[in-house]
């Protein structure tokens, strides 16, 4: 059994995963630079929400098996899982990868293993972890083993996932791989598949740009069927009955800190030959400002020039708190570039975290000209539309996900649009 184990980066992979390690019987110290998440932690308190980890971070806390601290201590194993953000011109930020990896360098001693979770560009082990882990004076493959081991993972059901998911381990040499695998086995009951580390890179990033490349499909054929009169939903839905075909579907952009950012790591390592993939990026990029005209469209057709436009939803999918990368923030970008005024609500965002949030369902929908659906919570999906406060008329709502019970927002008086059906009831401008 291994001894202990440090976790550096305490966030939504970070976090569960150290207290998944720790609920097995394994002592792990965790470390962030954020004073106030590791002070929370320390108290029993979460800094982000997710499905069952409360329970479980009491569970190791009261066990002896979790402390946490802003600094790295002396362990067995090192498990880096910090931000691998892009940059304002798209290129990979690796600095926090590289602070990570040179903050426990001091404290690595001969044995130890250093396990990358963190979806990176190909080659980061390489190019940006080995020179930091060299300054150990360890050897490579004889007293220091180093590999990557990205999480596969969904939020609202990563301790599931953690558990049922096969896992991809690639390591710099082949028994830094069999170490990796023999220390996941303590919970995960998926396959462990071996590899190594380069290798295990480009897999992650595959499987992000697959589904980002997919969704710009998606996207694509929602604004052609909206000029032949047809409901893509209902289009796509028929399609995937094929045996061999599986669309995603549309949406007003795509969010998280995986698919909207890993497939411009693919096109910035070869620009030259990421066609298809940097296209598909620029299409889901561009979806925002499509809503946002949408809207624009809808008050220039009512003669409103000085409309009030509700945002329901800040988080990038549903019934999670995570506000990375989020297409509904670009969304209220583009309103605002419109001259419209813009109001945001979200039931899982506990704080106020943008200019625009407001507290209340009733505060937010009380006087908006249109309501725009971009996160399909279940608290949305069970709104009751005759409850809210609301001009008079109805505003129009346009539905971005699908979420709504048409025949329901209708029948209650309110104006349904819904993005890519162009079926005579719900055609748009």
């Amino acid at each position: 059994m291994t001894k202990n184990i440090c976790v550096i980066g305490l966030g939504y992979i970070g976090l569960p995963t150290a207290v998944m390690f720790a609920n097995s019987g394994v002592h792990v110290h965790g470390v962030d630079i954020n004073e106030r998440a590791v002070n929370m932690i320390s108290n029993k308190q979460l800094h982000i929400e997710e499905n069952g980890l409360q329970e479980r971070l009491e569970q190791a806390i009261d066990e002896g098996f979790f402390t946490v601290s802003t600094t790295p201590v002396e362990a067995d194993v090192y498990i880096v899982a910090v931000p691998s953000p892009i940059n304002p011109d798209n290129t990979a930020n690796l600095e926090y990868i590289r602070q990570a990896t040179a903050s426990i360098v001091p404290h690595l001693t001969p044995g130890v293993l250093v396990i990358l979770e963190s979806t990176v560009p190909p080659k980061t082990v390489e190019n940006v972890m080995l020179p930091e882990l060299r300054k150990s004076n360890l050897t490579l493959g004889e007293d220091l083993f180093v590999s990557h081991s990205p999480e596969r993972v969904i939020p609202g059901k990563i301790f599931e996932e953690l558990v049922n998911n096969d896992r991809i381990v690639g390591g710099i040499t082949p028994e830094s791989a069999e170490m990796t695998k023999a220390l996941y086995k303590t919970f995960v009951q998926g396959e462990i598949h071996l590899t190594d580390a380069t290798t295990a890179e480009l897999v992650k990033v595959m499987e992000n740009t697959y589904r980002d490349v997919n969704i710009a499909f998606a996207n694509e054929l929602a604004k052609i069927a909206e000029t032949i009169g047809v409901d893509i939903w209902e289009a796509i839905r028929f399609a995937n009955f094929h045996p061999r075909v599986n669309i995603h579907t549309p949406g007003p952009g795509v969010g998280g800190h995986c698919i909207a950012v890993d497939p411009w790591f693919l096109v910035e390592l070869s620009p030259e030959n990421a066609d298809i993939i940097h296209k598909a990026r620029l299409t889901n990029d561009a979806m925002p400002q499509f809503v946002a005209q949408k809207a624009k469209n809808i008050l220039n057709d009512m003669q409103i020039t000085n409309g009030k436009v509700t945002v329901l939803g800040l988080a990038f999918k549903g019934d999670v708190d995570d506000m990375r990368e989020s297409p509904s923030v670009k969304v209220i970008e583009a309103l605002q570039a419109l001259d419209i005024e813009v109001a945001s609500y979200d039931p899982h965002i506990k704080h106020v975290q943008h200019p625009t949030q407001v507290t209340t369902m009733e505060e937010a929908t009380q006087d908006a000209d249109i309501l725009i659906l971009t996160t399909d919570h279940t608290v949305f999906k069970q709104l009751s539309p005759s409850t809210l406060t609301t001009k008079e008329p109805k505003p129009f709502i346009l539905d971005t996900k699908n979420a709504l019970d048409k025949n329901k927002w209708q029948q209650a008086g309110f104006h349904y649009l819904k993005l890519g059906d162009g079926s005579p009831v719900g055609v748009m401008s």
